[in-house]
């Protein structure tokens, strides 16, 4: 009986802290350790400590390096199925659901959107514990927390010791040196080492929409450096020493 309730929209076990219903005891009771600080699943290998099994199961795969879920488009593995689902998503799919209210662009994560608004809104909710300043991310203020406040550490590059404030920014880093090229483009399968470099690619190749316009010629172009190239033919033939080009976005 009680196992029919997981096939129903019944949940009788209520959470007495935050209301939240569950259609089985054991759920509520493994929920109810949220609203406390015991952590009873310790890691043997460090000194994390987990609420669940199930998260400290995922957290030994940090120590074993373990990454079993591997990408059958261009075999970079993980150690979560979530984030394989993720690196699916944002790498290997032209999906974009997510649209700017302020502007036209669209993004393929909620977050990106998120970060993009900000450019509109002039928000900055990352702050400097130490003093006034306010960041837009999260990398600029952990840069200005190493710099200005001396406050954490940097992460050096065990190859060529550049430095970084962020792990994320030092795994793509590492990529260089491994020549590995996990970012593959759906269109033509050319690899490219980062997700800037795919987009850009994506954007100057594959793309039909043009936001620069030369005020001179009228040629269009879908990057600004390839304007500069036409403006400078341009030039040439008409043999002038100095002539100024209007940079206007092609609004479709």
């Amino acid at each position: 009986m009680c196992h029919l309730l997981v096939h129903s929209d019944d949940k009788p076990y209520r959470c007495h802290v935050c209301n939240k219903s569950f259609s089985h005891s054991d759920y509520r009771k493994r929920h109810m350790i949220v609203h406390t600080d015991d952590k009873p699943y310790k890691c043997p290998m460090c000194d994390e400590a987990f609420r669940h099994w199930a998260t400290l199961n995922t957290h030994f795969r940090v120590h074993t390096r373990e990454r079993p879920f591997t990408c059958s488009l261009c075999n970079k593995s993980f150690t979560q199925s979530s984030h394989l689902q993720t690196h699916k998503r944002l790498v290997h799919s032209n999906r974009r659901p997510y649209h700017c209210s302020y502007c036209s662009k669209t993004f393929k994560s909620n977050a990106y959107l998120k970060v993009h608004i900000r450019t509109h809104t002039g928000a900055k909710p990352y702050s400097c514990r130490h003093c006034s300043c306010c960041f837009k991310g999260l990398y600029q203020l952990n840069r200005h927390l190493l710099l200005s406040h001396n406050e954490g550490s940097w992460l050096t590059c065990n190859i060529c010791q550049k430095k970084f404030s962020l792990r994320s920014t030092l795994v793509l880093h590492l990529i260089c040196h491994e020549g590995a090229k996990p970012y593959v483009c759906s269109e033509c399968s050319l690899q490219f080492r980062t997700a800037g470099k795919l987009k850009h690619h994506q954007t100057t190749v594959h793309s039909d929409y043009k936001r620069f316009c030369c005020g001179l010629c009228g040629k269009v172009s879908n990057t600004e450096a390839m304007l500069k190239r036409i403006l400078k033919i341009v030039l040439k033939s008409l043999d002038l020493a100095v002539l100024g080009c209007v940079l206007s976005n092609v609004s479709t």
